[in-house]
């Protein structure tokens, strides 16, 4: 027992003398052997155990652990932490995060969809990140640039931040270019839903087994057609684009009419499918499999050999409508600290490496470099020798983890890619609602009641499968009676407010 005594003595005197260490370190910015400089958040003291839980599109990785062991040697050294990766089905994402949240199991950093964003800043889920961006983030800002930081402010308040991807969003149609070269269509002078029209008939003549205009599940050809800001959820918009305040009902405008019209007319034509408001696949999956030909789509740089990669044939496309920047454009995928973080500061930390560190950025994105990819060039990367998309160890997600602008490019993709994206970005319209972020508590009940009557009627209008003529009426009438003008009223006033203290009131026409 004495003996045990003097060791015991011996311990805490040691701890305590490198306590004195450390201190006397961290005020200085040398390295120092203990974890790292005060500059870099590294530290002495036992590193801090982070858990960042993220959304999976598929099974999780069967390298997912040797990934995890390879961030830790990185992290211990930069920010004196250690991180555990959850990754968590799409399909149950949200009902595990708010059992997570309630319970306050141990959480720190997770990503949030734009749509779910006000809600859980409403219920106080979410860290405030002002001081944190300051202090652990400002790599996080510069990454991001000031309008793009700022549009996921609430209050004059941030809780999330947009990761670095495709920030706006263009408007196009695209097609099978085996088509293309055998019918010879000439995709450069489509500017309008009309100008698409001459292609699908040749496509309906032709190919009677094929689908011209394509959707996806829950979707209609509309849904990737757009030349307005919804305001998150269109139950309230602004046309051209957000280019003035007036919030306005998109579905009694005369342009929404118009669209309704040429979908009823393309569907009995034949050319959107009979069972389109049913459909159970990807558009992707439909022309991989032959039944389909083309589809209007969201667009970005590099959308091509995207889509000819997901859908396994060569694709082409022409952007009808130019790219524009939305809350929900920027918003729609974002990082937060969760409420239960017992260390906001080293979350903090973490987050500013995925938008500054390109060797963090790489593995979160691709895996370890000789296991799961190989140097190409500098910055261009493919599959090692034997090893390809199906039975590769391991395969992030780009567009999820932080800056995807500090990601490799991948064999096949434009080496200019992420130039091309910053060029994107940079030069999109703007809507003038950029960074507004409607809170809808005020008018709950009319909103679950709007928001029903949409899930009834809209998908089936858009496609066409509902003869407008006869059901607009009815679909506008049952909108009224939900309360939709309660809720455009409450939008209207809330963007005013906002609008008067970003000093743009002027805007409103």
């Amino acid at each position: 027992m004495k003996r045990k005594m003097i060791m015991l003595h011996a311990l805490v005197t040691m701890m305590l003398l490198l306590a004195a260490c450390g201190s006397n370190n961290g005020n200085n910015s040398s390295s120092s052997g203990n974890g790292g400089t005060e500059e870099s958040g590294g530290g002495g003291g036992k590193p801090y155990e982070l858990t960042v839980a993220y959304f999976s599109l598929g099974s999780v990785p069967k390298d997912q652990l040797l990934i995890e062991q390879e961030l830790n040697k990185i992290t211990k050294t930069k920010i004196n932490a250690t991180v555990k990766l959850l990754p968590i089905s799409m399909s149950a994402w949200q009902n595990q995060i708010n059992l997570m949240l309630t319970s306050n199991e141990k959480l720190d950093l997770m990503p949030m969809l734009g749509t779910t964003y006000a809600n859980q800043v409403a219920k106080g889920q979410l860290v405030q990140l002002d001081d944190l961006l300051s202090n652990q983030g400002k790599g996080i800002v510069e990454a991001l640039g000031p309008d793009y930081a700022n549009a996921a402010q609430i209050n004059g308040k941030t809780y999330a931040v947009p990761t670095v991807r495709d920030l706006a969003q263009s408007y196009g149609f695209y097609l099978n270019k085996n088509l293309a070269d055998k019918y010879n269509l000439d995709l450069s002078k489509v500017k309008t839903l009309d100008d698409v029209e001459p292609i699908l008939k040749t496509v309906k003549e032709n190919e009677p087994n094929m689908i011209p205009m394509v959707n996806a599940t829950n979707a209609s050809p509309l849904s990737s057609f757009s030349t307005r800001d919804s305001l998150g959820d269109d139950m309230g918009v602004l046309l051209n684009n957000g280019q003035d305040l007036k919030v306005v009902n998109w579905f009694e405008s005369e342009e929404y009419a118009a669209e309704l019209k040429k979908m009823r007319e393309w569907y009995l034509a034949g050319f959107i499918a009979k069972d389109a408001v049913t459909v159970k696949e990807s558009k992707s999956e439909i022309i991989k499999a032959g039944k389909g030909a083309g589809s209007l789509a969201v667009m970005k740089p590099g959308f091509n050999v995207q889509e000819s990669r997901q859908s396994g044939t060569p694709i082409i496309s022409v952007e009808m409508l130019p790219p524009v920047a939305k809350t929900s454009t920027v918003t729609n995928i974002m990082w937060g600290i969760a409420r239960n973080s017992q260390n906001p500061e080293k979350a903090m930390q973490f987050l500013n490496l995925m938008y500054t560190d390109k060797e963090v950025v790489n593995l979160l994105d691709w895996g370890i470099e000789g296991k799961h990819y190989v140097k190409v060039s500098d910055n261009v990367i493919d599959y090692p020798q034997g090893v390809n998309a199906s039975n590769v160890g391991y395969a992030g997600t780009g567009w999820l983890f932080g800056n995807q602008f500090l990601s490799y490019v991948f064999n096949g993709d434009d080496e200019q890619l992420w130039e091309k994206m910053k060029a994107f970005n940079a030069g999109a319209i703007k809507s003038k609602a950029l960074g507004f972020t409607f809170d809808s508590s005020s008018v709950k009940t009319e909103y679950a009641a709007v928001s029903n009557v949409l899930s009834q009627y809209r998908i089936a209008l858009e496609c066409g499968a509902l003869d407008p003529a006869k059901v607009l009426p009815e679909f506008l009438s049952k909108l009224k009676d939900a309360g939709i003008g309660k809720i455009i009223a409450e939008k209207q006033k809330q963007l005013d407010s906002w609008a008067a203290k970003k000093g743009t009131e002027g805007n409103r026409t």
